[in-house]
């Protein structure tokens, strides 16, 4: 009797599958790395995580989310075969099938590897910050190799590892013989693709899935923990290219309400808007015209209102808290964004911040846009930007030369360099340049205005030695990086006053952002406020206690120079009467955006009903909603987009 095989089942099954079985092996690989990234952060962070009560939705939105990264990832590779199949040539699919699978699985890895860091830095997961710095590899690569050498290395070594590992695997999964009939294999493909296309639309409903899908929290990362990295940074880039509005995010609102609703909450009660094409340009008058100062605005880098002692932060700005009792100092400043280019956006233009990327950056942008600089050269002022790094970073040189700037000064441009970092020219360096600017230029007998923007104070940290006495160790820390940028400020302010432009100038010091932006609340309110204090010769000291937003800084500091003239900043001008509920602030973090008043807080985000808060010590307490304040909001989450978008931001 003759002996009877018997395949083991699994041995069958893999033979019907044949190519596809590496496919399908590798959405299982890739789903348990997503997956198994997910659990480790979620643990990393279960202080916040494990305290709200429904805590899974982490896990079972981000197996959505999972599969629909999955199933764009992996249509090519099923497209892959179904023609292989067709053209009986599946044998040819090894190596570009493993190339594709090995390569794509890789990547995933490579953003779960760099996402620790990058939520130690921004309380997020990689996102459109992600991709903005990819156009500046020099700056970018300078500061990994200065402060990130050990997470290179590790990112490095494992994605070695499990390149081998993934290699391997694949060898053993390959299976170039198929049993079973030609319809058969079509007829299991074709099922795979329903399967895919139903994964990556991640829904049945009208639109696929996307992040606002799966949010379920107030706390800004645990949203983000459902999604995965490599979504959360494909997605940002397809909303770069499309570049919504904030109507698309926030919802419509009529353009006449609008404009109505951002009229009546601003200063001038008679403001005269008579130009359609720029409807929030009017008429300023300062109440000092027998003025004509300079202006020099010191914007510092990443100087939260945690690192000011003044501000109840920790003991590292003596020369900025001395600054603070001697001029205008104010005390409840909160910046607009967590990006440099914001502070730019709002302390240069005075424009209100948007969902979309800064106006530094976008296209309409780039002429024809008002500046503090533009207005300032129309009369007569020499305008001008030094910086110690390379001013094309971040676009800020088209920008600027753009848009009424006539020099640039940076490091490349500096007399004199004896330390320079991963962002260019140490402070102190960046000061004396300044101080030489500013003495040639009164000298020449004409007005200025400058914008001095520091970096000693960024990542990776660095500054020179015997400088400052360390506030903790190691020596590149956030601490010890303000704590010199302060010292070198105070080598600046102490040769300033000695100099020939001290008493024609007024001068503001003023943070971009916070470092650090992080918290468990939709905006983390705190993480936004920030040190802002105006000094000069002339500058009486006082204390101001009422809020205030970055875009207030415009029109307070063209009054305190003298400057009158038309221009369309919706910021209040301190040095005007206020009305007790006239103060506001706006934030945008990531695609929310808060609206601060009155000791309430309305938060926007996208696709969601808008929400209510309490300020409570800069903590969000939710409460009923507030819908004449909502409205309000809404009218200013959406100006600055429909602003750019019907060029009504005109000088």
């Amino acid at each position: 009797m003759d002996q009877v095989i018997t395949v083991p089942t699994s041995q069958r099954v893999k033979t019907k599958l044949g190519p596809l079985l590496p496919l399908l092996s590798f959405v299982l690989i890739d789903l348990l790395i997503l997956s198994l990234s997910r659990f480790m952060l979620s643990i990393w962070q279960s202080e916040r995580v494990f305290t709200v009560n429904d805590y899974e939705q982490i896990f079972l939105g981000g197996l959505r989310i999972d599969f629909s990264a999955l199933g764009y990832l992996f249509a090519p590779a099923l497209l892959m075969v179904i023609i292989a199949t067709l053209l009986h040539q599946t044998r040819l699919l090894r190596l570009p099938l493993k190339i594709y699978l090995v390569a794509g699985s890789l990547l995933l890895l490579f953003f779960e590897l760099i996402t620790p860091t990058f939520i130690l830095e921004y309380d997020l997961r990689p996102n459109r910050l992600f991709i903005d710095y990819l156009i500046y590899p020099k700056e970018v690569f300078s500061m990994l190799f200065g402060g990130y050498k050990l997470e290179m290395v590790t990112t490095l070594l494992v994605l070695g590892l499990a390149g081998k590992s993934l290699v391997l695997a694949y060898n053993r999964l390959w299976r170039p013989a198929v049993k079973g009939t030609f319809w058969s294999q079509i007829t299991l493909q074709l099922l795979l693709v329903c399967l895919l296309v139903l994964g990556a639309r991640g829904t049945l409903g009208h639109r696929p899935i996307n992040p606002a899908l799966v949010a379920f929290s107030n706390d800004h990362l645990l949203n983000d923990l459902s999604l995965n990295s490599a979504y959360s940074v494909a997605f940002a880039n397809k909303q770069l290219k499309n570049e919504m509005s904030s109507a698309d995010y926030y919802g419509p609102m009529d353009t006449q309400t609008l404009l109505s609703e951002v009229r009546r909450t601003l200063q001038d009660s008679q403001a005269d808007y008579g130009d359609p094409l720029a409807p929030t340009k009017t008429m300023h008058t300062s109440p000092f015209p027998q003025r004509k100062k300079n202006l020099v605005i010191l914007l510092q880098e990443s100087l939260g209102a945690r690192y000011v002692g003044k501000l109840g932060g920790l003991p590292l700005t003596p020369n900025l808290d001395q600054l603070m009792d001697e001029g205008w100092n104010f005390t409840q400043m909160y910046a607009t964004g967590t990006r440099s280019v914001r502070g730019i956006e709002a302390v240069v233009t005075g424009f209100t911040p948007t969902a979309a990327r800064s106006v530094v950056k976008l296209g309409k942008s780039q002429q024809n846009f008002f500046t503090l600089a533009g207005f300032l050269a129309q009369q007569g002022y020499h305008t001008q930007f030094v910086y110690g790094g390379e001013s094309h970073f971040d676009n800020m040189k088209s920008f600027f030369l753009g848009n009424g700037f006539q020099d640039i000064v940076e490091g490349a441009d500096f007399d004199k360099v004896d330390f320079t970092g991963s962002w260019g020219a140490s402070d102190e360096d960046l000061y004396d340049q300044a101080d030489k600017e500013f003495t040639q230029l009164q000298e020449k007998g004409k007005p200025f205005f400058s914008l001095v923007f520091t970096s000693s104070n960024h990542s990776p940290f660095e500054y020179p030695d015997g400088k400052i006495t360390p506030y903790d160790s190691p020596k590149q820390t956030r601490n010890n990086a303000a704590k010199y940028s302060d010292y070198a400020l105070g080598q600046f302010i102490r040769k300033a006053k000695q100099s020939n432009y001290w008493k024609d100038t007024v001068f503001v010091v003023v943070a971009d952002h916070d470092s650090r932006v992080h918290g468990s609340s939709l905006v983390p309110v705190r993480h936004f406020r920030i040190p802002a204090v105006i000094f000069g010769q002339d500058v009486p000291h006082k204390v101001e206690n009422r809020l205030a937003s970055q875009i207030d800084l415009g029109p307070t500091l063209l009054s305190f120079i003298g400057a009158s003239g038309e221009h369309p900043m919706l910021g209040n001008d301190f040095t005007q009467p206020l009305k007790a509920d006239q103060p506001r602030a706006m934030l945008q973090y990531d695609k929310n955006f808060a609206y601060l008043k009155a000791g309430k807080a309305i938060v926007f985000q996208p696709h969601k009903t808008p929400q209510t808060f309490l300020l409570d010590s800069e903590n969000l307490v939710p409460t009923q909603t507030d819908a004449r304040l909502t409205k309000e909001a809404h009218a200013y989450a959406n100006f600055g987009s429909l602003a750019y978008e019907k060029g009504w931001y005109q000088p």
